[in-house]
């Protein structure tokens, strides 16, 4: 199956479209089987629960903090997602990697963010969002390391490096996120490949790792880069229509690739 991209209003066509088509659109798992899936992670102050949502979303709970990473609904239109993302509080955190409909959805951030919620973006997000939302973002930019909702984050890069993939994620654009929770480094990829910025990231406790095309990656070189820099915890997302079983096959021992439901 092959990830179809819309963005703003033309998402909600594409959604109309598909349905005409009858192309068949995956449902929202329930939460019951979400729960099933969550995972739980020990650090230095208490566990961290690692929750999948769909896609390229996710909810990390630690500490009494509540993350949230590249909420929207799924598949991408202009209605909000925000239910999938809900706890009993509003977040204390949400990180967007990229401007992208699978990935940012101002309904679904205007919908979850709380009065206190702090919003991580790159400097291109930041632009689109409303006023409301621009007074609790906080712009990083690659390299930037900052300290928000008590979470020390790194911005890294996120990017294309082939040459015709190059047109979804320009160098210097997006942005990666290294969270350190507990004495664990939490590595969130967004949509990138295997820079070269990327290849011996240190010490990643949990990796989430992109694979699709023409967006990101093969199941091949998602593999080869996990073997590259071997982080102790891989979990595939944004892996819509590619073999997560072959890749965890071609990781082998050199991490414990974890497979859930994202889709």
């Amino acid at each position: 199956m092959k990830v179809i991209r819309a963005f703003g209003p033309a998402a909600a066509v594409l959604c109309l479209a598909l349905a005409s088509a009858a192309v068949p659109l995956l449902s929202p798992v329930p939460a019951a089987a979400q729960a099933a899936q969550d995972d739980q992670i020990a650090t230095s102050n208490g566990n961290l629960t690692i929750h999948p949502v769909h896609h390229a979303g996710l909810v990390l709970t630690w500490n009494g903090k509540r993350i949230v990473a590249d909420p929207t609904a799924f598949p991408p239109g202009d209605k909000s997602g925000a239910a999938d993302f809900r706890g009993p509080a509003p977040p204390d955190l949400i990180l967007i990697t990229h401007e992208h409909g699978d990935h940012f959805s101002v309904p679904t951030l205007t919908d979850l963010a709380g009065p206190n919620t702090v919003l991580v973006v790159p400097q291109s997000v930041y632009g689109m969002l409303p006023g409301a939302l621009q007074a609790k973002a906080k712009v990083m930019k690659n390299g930037d390391k900052g300290n928000y909702a008590g979470v020390p984050i790194d911005a890294v890069v996120e990017y294309n490096t082939t040459k015709e993939r190059q047109q979804y994620h320009p160098k210097g654009r997006d942005n990666g996120y290294i969270l350190t929770l507990g004495g664990k480094r939490i590595y969130l990829a967004g949509d990138t490949e295997e820079a070269p910025e990327l290849r011996n990231l240190p010490n990643i406790d949990v990796a989430f790792i992109p694979m699709n095309l023409p967006y990101t990656m093969t199941v091949e070189e998602a593999a080869k880069w996990v073997k590259d820099f071997r982080p102790k915890i891989v979990y595939p997302y944004h892996f819509m229509g590619s073999d997560v079983e072959k890749f965890k096959m071609l990781v082998g021992d050199a991490s414990d690739v974890r497979l859930r439901k994202w889709y």
